[in-house]
Protein backbone atom coordinates (compact mmCIF):
# COMPACT_ATOMS: atom_id res chain seq x y z
CA UNK A 1 0.00 0.00 0.00
CA UNK A 2 2.84 2.37 -0.78
CA UNK A 3 0.51 4.71 -2.64
CA UNK A 4 -2.34 4.76 -0.11
CA UNK A 5 -4.31 7.98 -0.12
CA UNK A 6 -7.74 9.40 0.70
CA UNK A 7 -10.41 9.09 -1.99
CA UNK A 8 -11.40 12.64 -1.13
CA UNK A 9 -8.17 13.59 -2.85
CA UNK A 10 -10.18 13.08 -6.00
CA UNK A 11 -12.19 16.09 -4.92
CA UNK A 12 -9.35 18.01 -3.34
CA UNK A 13 -7.02 18.02 -6.32
CA UNK A 14 -9.51 18.10 -9.16
CA UNK A 15 -13.26 18.44 -8.71
CA UNK A 16 -14.29 16.22 -11.58
CA UNK A 17 -11.51 13.66 -12.09
CA UNK A 18 -9.67 11.06 -10.06
CA UNK A 19 -5.92 11.67 -10.37
CA UNK A 20 -3.22 9.08 -9.85
CA UNK A 21 -2.33 8.23 -6.28
CA UNK A 22 -0.15 10.95 -4.74
CA UNK A 23 2.93 10.11 -2.71
CA UNK A 24 1.27 10.46 0.69
CA UNK A 25 -1.94 9.39 2.37
CA UNK A 26 -4.11 12.42 1.81
CA UNK A 27 -7.38 13.34 3.43
CA UNK A 28 -9.62 16.29 3.88
CA UNK A 29 -10.19 15.26 7.47
CA UNK A 30 -8.99 12.49 9.78
CA UNK A 31 -11.76 10.23 8.55
CA UNK A 32 -9.41 7.86 6.77
CA UNK A 33 -9.90 6.12 3.47
CA UNK A 34 -7.77 4.17 1.07
CA UNK A 35 -7.12 4.71 -2.61
CA UNK A 36 -7.92 1.12 -3.51
CA UNK A 37 -11.56 2.21 -3.72
CA UNK A 38 -10.75 4.75 -6.41
CA UNK A 39 -8.34 4.57 -9.31
CA UNK A 40 -8.02 5.96 -12.77
CA UNK A 41 -8.94 2.80 -14.54
CA UNK A 42 -12.43 2.90 -13.13
CA UNK A 43 -13.41 6.55 -13.20
CA UNK A 44 -12.00 9.35 -15.26
CA UNK A 45 -12.77 12.53 -17.14
CA UNK A 46 -14.02 10.59 -20.13
CA UNK A 47 -16.83 9.21 -18.04
CA UNK A 48 -19.52 11.84 -18.55
CA UNK A 49 -21.97 10.18 -16.22
CA UNK A 50 -19.38 9.93 -13.48
CA UNK A 51 -18.43 13.56 -14.09
CA UNK A 52 -21.98 14.82 -13.49
CA UNK A 53 -22.61 12.40 -10.66
CA UNK A 54 -19.46 13.51 -8.83
CA UNK A 55 -20.26 17.19 -9.31
CA UNK A 56 -23.74 16.78 -7.86
CA UNK A 57 -22.38 14.69 -5.00
CA UNK A 58 -19.80 17.36 -4.13
CA UNK A 59 -22.42 20.11 -4.06
CA UNK A 60 -24.80 18.05 -1.93
CA UNK A 61 -22.14 16.95 0.54
CA UNK A 62 -20.84 20.50 0.96
CA UNK A 63 -24.35 21.75 1.69
CA UNK A 64 -25.00 18.90 4.13
CA UNK A 65 -21.75 19.68 5.97
CA UNK A 66 -22.92 23.23 6.65
CA UNK A 67 -26.39 22.00 7.64
CA UNK A 68 -24.95 19.41 10.03
CA UNK A 69 -22.66 22.06 11.48
CA UNK A 70 -25.54 24.46 12.15
CA UNK A 71 -27.83 21.84 13.69
CA UNK A 72 -25.03 20.24 15.70
CA UNK A 73 -23.78 23.53 17.11
CA UNK A 74 -27.27 24.70 18.13
CA UNK A 75 -28.31 21.37 19.62
CA UNK A 76 -25.16 20.70 21.61
CA UNK A 77 -24.88 24.33 22.74
CA UNK A 78 -28.41 23.94 24.10
CA UNK A 79 -27.39 20.78 25.95
CA UNK A 80 -24.38 22.53 27.47
CA UNK A 81 -26.48 25.52 28.50
CA UNK A 82 -29.25 23.59 30.27
CA UNK A 83 -26.77 21.42 32.19
CA UNK A 84 -24.71 24.41 33.34
CA UNK A 85 -27.76 26.63 33.96
CA UNK A 86 -29.98 24.32 36.02
CA UNK A 87 -28.73 22.82 39.27
CA UNK A 88 -31.06 19.80 39.01
CA UNK A 89 -29.35 18.83 35.74
CA UNK A 90 -25.92 18.43 37.33
CA UNK A 91 -26.18 14.68 37.89
CA UNK A 92 -23.29 12.29 37.31
CA UNK A 93 -24.73 11.04 34.02
CA UNK A 94 -25.39 14.58 32.79
CA UNK A 95 -21.84 15.63 33.57
CA UNK A 96 -20.67 12.91 31.21
CA UNK A 97 -23.26 14.06 28.68
CA UNK A 98 -21.86 17.58 29.05
CA UNK A 99 -18.42 16.27 28.13
CA UNK A 100 -19.84 14.51 25.09
CA UNK A 101 -21.60 17.71 24.00
CA UNK A 102 -18.37 19.71 24.30
CA UNK A 103 -16.60 17.15 22.11
CA UNK A 104 -19.40 17.39 19.54
CA UNK A 105 -19.23 21.20 19.52
CA UNK A 106 -15.48 21.01 18.93
CA UNK A 107 -16.09 18.72 15.98
CA UNK A 108 -18.82 20.97 14.56
CA UNK A 109 -16.47 23.97 14.67
CA UNK A 110 -14.09 22.15 12.33
CA UNK A 111 -16.78 21.24 9.78
CA UNK A 112 -16.98 24.63 7.98
CA UNK A 113 -13.27 24.47 7.16
CA UNK A 114 -13.64 20.94 5.79
CA UNK A 115 -16.67 21.99 3.75
CA UNK A 116 -14.82 25.01 2.35
CA UNK A 117 -11.90 22.83 1.27
CA UNK A 118 -14.36 20.49 -0.42
CA UNK A 119 -16.04 23.38 -2.25
CA UNK A 120 -12.84 25.21 -3.25
CA UNK A 121 -10.85 22.02 -3.94
CA UNK A 122 -8.06 23.81 -2.09
CA UNK A 123 -7.04 24.50 1.53
CA UNK A 124 -6.65 28.30 1.84
CA UNK A 125 -6.14 28.60 5.61
CA UNK A 126 -2.47 27.71 6.07
CA UNK A 127 -0.66 24.85 7.78
CA UNK A 128 -1.21 25.99 11.38
CA UNK A 129 -5.00 26.03 11.10
CA UNK A 130 -4.84 22.78 9.16
CA UNK A 131 -3.20 21.09 12.13
CA UNK A 132 -5.76 22.59 14.52
CA UNK A 133 -8.74 21.48 12.43
CA UNK A 134 -7.36 17.99 11.87
CA UNK A 135 -6.66 17.59 15.58
CA UNK A 136 -10.09 18.86 16.64
CA UNK A 137 -11.87 16.64 14.15
CA UNK A 138 -9.97 13.51 15.07
CA UNK A 139 -10.16 14.31 18.78
CA UNK A 140 -13.95 14.16 18.61
CA UNK A 141 -13.86 10.59 17.32
CA UNK A 142 -11.86 9.36 20.30
CA UNK A 143 -13.43 11.58 22.96
CA UNK A 144 -16.99 10.65 21.95
CA UNK A 145 -16.49 6.91 22.18
CA UNK A 146 -14.46 7.27 25.39
CA UNK A 147 -17.29 9.34 26.91
CA UNK A 148 -19.83 6.69 25.95
CA UNK A 149 -17.58 4.01 27.44
CA UNK A 150 -17.38 5.92 30.72
CA UNK A 151 -21.16 6.41 30.72
CA UNK A 152 -21.68 2.68 30.19
CA UNK A 153 -19.31 1.80 33.02
CA UNK A 154 -21.19 4.30 35.19
CA UNK A 155 -24.47 2.56 34.32
CA UNK A 156 -22.90 -0.77 35.26
CA UNK A 157 -21.80 0.58 38.65
CA UNK A 158 -25.18 2.21 39.32
CA UNK A 159 -27.17 -0.94 38.57
CA UNK A 160 -24.87 -3.78 39.64
CA UNK A 161 -23.03 -2.11 42.55
CA UNK A 162 -25.36 0.68 43.73
CA UNK A 163 -23.95 0.97 47.27
CA UNK A 164 -20.25 0.28 46.78
CA UNK A 165 -20.12 2.74 43.85
CA UNK A 166 -21.51 5.71 45.79
CA UNK A 167 -18.04 7.01 46.65
CA UNK A 168 -17.13 6.98 42.94
CA UNK A 169 -20.40 8.16 41.45
CA UNK A 170 -20.22 11.79 42.53
CA UNK A 171 -20.21 14.97 40.40
CA UNK A 172 -16.70 15.91 41.49
CA UNK A 173 -15.36 12.49 40.53
CA UNK A 174 -17.24 12.66 37.21
CA UNK A 175 -15.56 15.98 36.41
CA UNK A 176 -12.15 14.47 37.15
CA UNK A 177 -12.92 11.50 34.91
CA UNK A 178 -13.94 13.91 32.13
CA UNK A 179 -10.55 15.62 32.38
CA UNK A 180 -8.86 12.22 32.22
CA UNK A 181 -10.90 11.33 29.11
CA UNK A 182 -9.59 14.42 27.32
CA UNK A 183 -6.04 13.60 28.41
CA UNK A 184 -6.28 10.05 27.05
CA UNK A 185 -7.88 11.30 23.84
CA UNK A 186 -5.06 13.79 23.27
CA UNK A 187 -2.51 11.05 23.89
CA UNK A 188 -4.19 8.66 21.45
CA UNK A 189 -4.51 11.49 18.94
CA UNK A 190 -0.77 12.24 18.86
CA UNK A 191 -0.18 10.74 15.38
CA UNK A 192 -2.67 13.16 13.85
CA UNK A 193 -1.20 16.09 15.76
CA UNK A 194 2.34 15.22 14.68
CA UNK A 195 1.83 14.38 11.01
CA UNK A 196 -0.95 16.78 10.01
CA UNK A 197 0.11 19.24 7.34
CA UNK A 198 -0.33 20.54 3.82
CA UNK A 199 0.29 18.52 0.70
CA UNK A 200 0.78 20.39 -2.59
CA UNK A 201 -0.47 19.00 -5.86
CA UNK A 202 2.26 18.66 -8.47
CA UNK A 203 -0.26 19.32 -11.24
CA UNK A 204 -1.89 22.59 -10.17
CA UNK A 205 -0.16 23.65 -6.95
CA UNK A 206 -3.32 23.39 -4.87
CA UNK A 207 -2.90 22.63 -1.17
CA UNK A 208 -4.84 19.98 0.72
CA UNK A 209 -5.03 19.59 4.49
CA UNK A 210 -3.93 16.05 5.17
CA UNK A 211 -1.81 13.62 7.15
CA UNK A 212 1.60 13.44 5.52
CA UNK A 213 3.02 10.05 6.47
CA UNK A 214 6.78 9.40 6.52
CA UNK A 215 8.35 6.48 4.71
CA UNK A 216 7.22 3.75 4.43
CA UNK A 217 3.97 5.56 3.82
CA UNK A 218 1.82 2.51 3.12
CA UNK A 219 2.92 0.79 6.33
CA UNK A 220 2.20 3.90 8.42
CA UNK A 221 -1.20 4.30 6.82
CA UNK A 222 -2.20 0.67 7.35
CA UNK A 223 -0.98 0.73 10.95
CA UNK A 224 -2.95 3.90 11.65
CA UNK A 225 -6.16 2.43 10.20
CA UNK A 226 -5.98 -0.52 12.60
CA UNK A 227 -4.79 1.77 15.40
CA UNK A 228 -7.87 4.00 15.12
CA UNK A 229 -10.19 1.03 14.63
CA UNK A 230 -8.92 -0.79 17.71
CA UNK A 231 -8.61 2.16 20.13
CA UNK A 232 -11.40 4.29 18.69
CA UNK A 233 -14.06 1.64 18.13
CA UNK A 234 -13.42 -2.05 18.80
CA UNK A 235 -11.94 -1.89 22.32
CA UNK A 236 -14.40 0.72 23.69
CA UNK A 237 -17.34 -1.08 22.10
CA UNK A 238 -16.22 -4.35 23.67
CA UNK A 239 -16.17 -2.72 27.10
CA UNK A 240 -19.58 -1.14 26.48
CA UNK A 241 -21.12 -4.46 25.42
CA UNK A 242 -19.61 -6.19 28.46
CA UNK A 243 -21.10 -3.56 30.78
CA UNK A 244 -24.60 -3.97 29.37
CA UNK A 245 -24.29 -7.73 29.36
CA UNK A 246 -23.50 -7.66 33.08
CA UNK A 247 -26.39 -5.25 33.66
CA UNK A 248 -28.80 -7.64 31.93
CA UNK A 249 -27.48 -10.58 33.94
CA UNK A 250 -27.86 -8.61 37.17
CA UNK A 251 -31.43 -7.53 36.39
CA UNK A 252 -32.47 -11.03 35.34
CA UNK A 253 -30.93 -12.70 38.38
CA UNK A 254 -32.03 -10.25 41.10
CA UNK A 255 -35.47 -9.23 39.88
CA UNK A 256 -37.19 -5.97 40.73
CA UNK A 257 -37.69 -4.94 44.36
CA UNK A 258 -41.03 -3.47 45.39
CA UNK A 259 -39.68 -0.45 47.27
CA UNK A 260 -38.28 2.68 45.72
CA UNK A 261 -40.26 2.04 42.52
CA UNK A 262 -40.00 5.65 41.35
CA UNK A 263 -36.23 5.58 41.52
CA UNK A 264 -36.21 2.19 39.87
CA UNK A 265 -38.10 3.65 36.95
CA UNK A 266 -35.74 6.62 36.86
CA UNK A 267 -32.72 4.34 36.82
CA UNK A 268 -34.17 2.27 33.99
CA UNK A 269 -34.81 5.42 32.00
CA UNK A 270 -31.21 6.56 32.45
CA UNK A 271 -29.85 3.19 31.39
CA UNK A 272 -32.23 3.07 28.43
CA UNK A 273 -31.18 6.54 27.27
CA UNK A 274 -27.46 5.79 27.52
CA UNK A 275 -27.85 2.46 25.72
CA UNK A 276 -29.78 4.10 22.87
CA UNK A 277 -27.17 6.86 22.53
CA UNK A 278 -24.49 4.17 22.32
CA UNK A 279 -26.50 2.20 19.75
CA UNK A 280 -26.96 5.28 17.54
CA UNK A 281 -23.24 6.01 17.79
CA UNK A 282 -22.44 2.49 16.61
CA UNK A 283 -24.92 2.73 13.72
CA UNK A 284 -23.42 6.06 12.61
CA UNK A 285 -19.76 5.03 12.84
CA UNK A 286 -19.77 1.33 11.99
CA UNK A 287 -19.96 1.91 8.18
CA UNK A 288 -17.02 4.28 8.40
CA UNK A 289 -14.81 1.74 10.16
CA UNK A 290 -15.99 -1.05 7.84
CA UNK A 291 -14.82 1.01 4.85
CA UNK A 292 -11.55 1.81 6.62
CA UNK A 293 -10.66 -1.77 7.44
CA UNK A 294 -11.81 -2.98 4.03
CA UNK A 295 -9.56 -0.41 2.37
CA UNK A 296 -6.44 -2.05 3.81
CA UNK A 297 -7.54 -5.69 3.80
CA UNK A 298 -9.10 -5.97 0.34
CA UNK A 299 -9.93 -4.13 -2.84
CA UNK A 300 -13.19 -2.80 -4.25
CA UNK A 301 -13.86 -1.70 -7.82
CA UNK A 302 -14.45 2.03 -7.96
CA UNK A 303 -17.64 3.63 -9.25
CA UNK A 304 -19.11 7.13 -8.90
CA UNK A 305 -21.89 5.63 -6.80
CA UNK A 306 -19.35 4.10 -4.43
CA UNK A 307 -17.61 7.43 -4.02
CA UNK A 308 -20.95 8.97 -3.11
CA UNK A 309 -21.37 6.18 -0.61
CA UNK A 310 -18.07 7.25 0.95
CA UNK A 311 -19.40 10.78 1.16
CA UNK A 312 -22.57 9.54 2.84
CA UNK A 313 -20.57 7.48 5.34
CA UNK A 314 -18.54 10.54 6.33
CA UNK A 315 -21.67 12.68 6.69
CA UNK A 316 -23.30 9.92 8.75
CA UNK A 317 -20.40 10.00 11.20
CA UNK A 318 -20.67 13.75 11.62
CA UNK A 319 -24.47 13.55 11.87
CA UNK A 320 -24.10 11.54 15.06
CA UNK A 321 -23.13 14.79 16.77
CA UNK A 322 -26.53 16.20 15.76
CA UNK A 323 -28.45 13.13 16.88
CA UNK A 324 -27.49 13.22 20.55
CA UNK A 325 -29.44 16.36 21.57
CA UNK A 326 -32.52 14.99 19.78
CA UNK A 327 -32.18 11.70 21.67
CA UNK A 328 -31.91 13.52 24.99
CA UNK A 329 -35.08 15.49 24.23
CA UNK A 330 -37.07 12.34 23.44
CA UNK A 331 -35.63 10.03 26.10
CA UNK A 332 -35.20 12.32 29.12
CA UNK A 333 -38.14 14.22 30.58
CA UNK A 334 -35.80 16.61 32.41
CA UNK A 335 -33.92 17.45 29.21
CA UNK A 336 -37.19 17.84 27.34
CA UNK A 337 -38.61 20.27 29.91
CA UNK A 338 -35.34 22.20 30.10
CA UNK A 339 -35.19 22.52 26.31
CA UNK A 340 -38.79 23.70 26.20
CA UNK A 341 -38.13 26.26 28.90
CA UNK A 342 -35.06 27.68 27.18
CA UNK A 343 -36.81 27.77 23.80
CA UNK A 344 -39.96 29.28 25.35
CA UNK A 345 -42.09 26.34 24.20
CA UNK A 346 -43.80 25.74 27.52
CA UNK A 347 -47.43 26.75 27.98
CA UNK A 348 -47.71 30.21 29.48
CA UNK A 349 -49.30 30.61 32.91
CA UNK A 350 -49.75 33.42 35.39
CA UNK A 351 -46.64 34.35 37.38
CA UNK A 352 -48.26 33.82 40.76
CA UNK A 353 -49.85 30.54 39.72
CA UNK A 354 -46.58 29.30 38.28
CA UNK A 355 -44.66 30.25 41.41
CA UNK A 356 -47.20 28.58 43.70
CA UNK A 357 -47.18 25.46 41.55
CA UNK A 358 -43.38 25.31 41.50
CA UNK A 359 -43.27 25.84 45.26
CA UNK A 360 -45.73 23.01 45.90
CA UNK A 361 -43.86 20.72 43.51
CA UNK A 362 -40.52 21.52 45.13
CA UNK A 363 -41.84 20.81 48.63
CA UNK A 364 -43.43 17.58 47.47
CA UNK A 365 -40.25 16.56 45.66
CA UNK A 366 -38.08 17.21 48.70
CA UNK A 367 -40.32 15.09 50.95
CA UNK A 368 -40.62 12.26 48.41
CA UNK A 369 -36.92 12.25 47.61
CA UNK A 370 -36.03 12.10 51.30
CA UNK A 371 -38.37 9.18 51.91
CA UNK A 372 -37.27 7.33 48.78
CA UNK A 373 -33.58 7.92 49.44
CA UNK A 374 -33.93 6.47 52.93
CA UNK A 375 -35.81 3.50 51.52
CA UNK A 376 -33.24 3.05 48.76
CA UNK A 377 -30.33 3.06 51.19
CA UNK A 378 -32.05 0.55 53.46
CA UNK A 379 -32.60 -1.76 50.52
CA UNK A 380 -29.20 -1.28 48.87
CA UNK A 381 -30.67 0.49 45.87
CA UNK A 382 -29.19 3.95 45.33
CA UNK A 383 -30.38 5.45 42.02
CA UNK A 384 -29.66 8.31 39.66
CA UNK A 385 -32.01 10.46 37.61
CA UNK A 386 -31.50 12.75 34.66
Amino acid sequence: MADAWDPREAVTMDPWTFPPSPPNATLSEPLMYDSSFFNDSDVGPANGTGHGFDKASTVVVTFVYFAVCAVGLCGNALVIYVILRHAKMKTVTNIYILNLAVADVLCMLSLPFIAIQLALVHWPFGSALCRVVMTADSLNQFTSIFCLTVMSVDRYLAVVHPIRSTKWRKPRMAKSINVAVWGVSLLVNLPVMIYSGLLTSSSNGAHSCTIVWPEPQGAYYTAFIFYTFFLGFFLPLTIICLCYLLIVVKVKSSGIQVCSSKRKRSERKVTRMVSIVVAVFVLCWLPFYVFNVTSVTGSINSTPALKSTFDFVVVLGYANSCANPVLYAFLSENFKKSFQKVLCLTRASGPEEGERSDSRQNRTRVVNDAMETQSALLNGDLQTSI
